[in-house]
């Protein structure tokens, strides 16, 4: 239970520098990754916290909230580590491999989240973890259009490199899911 509380930090921290950033004249985007830049490399670690509009942010914030409570609830023996690597992998990746522009928000990270979630149910072979599976599936399958190249202004990439990240954990932890949690 009280790992959980990562995720209320993590959202109200979220809120509160895209509520600074509206009202200071520097814009902390240039804070997010720009690939395969040396400046762009501290974007991995803040990219996440940024998010360049009220669509954006609030677009973020329910999934986040949603996702990341089930996997802290369900999962407690993995999802610190599980929501620590989701940052790491992913922004790696996207600064490994994405398009030359700045990637922000937290939907990289959603996408591990729900990843993980739908690939941890099967590997643990336990009746609740295959029921959130199915009911991540049902309420986040539409993501899977979100890892296809669309609009120039949504980091599909990071989209991509959340669900990968998210299966390699799930992969990674396949064993520890079958124990108790």
């Amino acid at each position: 239970m009280k790992n959980s509380r990562i995720i209320i930090f993590s959202f109200i921290l979220i809120w509160a520098i895209y509520l600074v950033n509206m009202q200071i004249i520097f814009d902390l985007k240039i804070y997010g990754i720009i690939p395969r830049n040396k400046i762009g490399l501290r974007g991995i670690l803040l990219a996440p916290f940024l998010h360049g509009s009220l669509s954006h942010i609030i677009s973020n914030s329910l999934p986040f909230l949603i996702l990341g409570s089930v996997l802290f609830l369900y999962y407690r023996r993995t999802a610190g580590k599980v929501y620590f690597y989701s940052i790491i992998l992913s922004g790696s990746l996207v600064w490994l491999f994405a398009r030359p522009a700045i990637h922000i928000g937290m939907s990289g990270i959603i996408y591990a989240f729900a990843a993980y979630l739908i690939l941890a149910g099967i590997f643990s072979r336990k009746f609740w973890g295959i029921i959130i599976s199915i009911i991540v599936v049902a309420l986040y399958g539409g993501l899977i259009w979100g890892i296809l190249p669309a609009e120039s202004y949504i980091s599909w990439e990071a989209h991509l490199a959340g669900a990968i990240s998210g299966a390699f954990l799930a992969y990674v932890h396949r064993k520890k899911l079958r124990i108790r949690n």
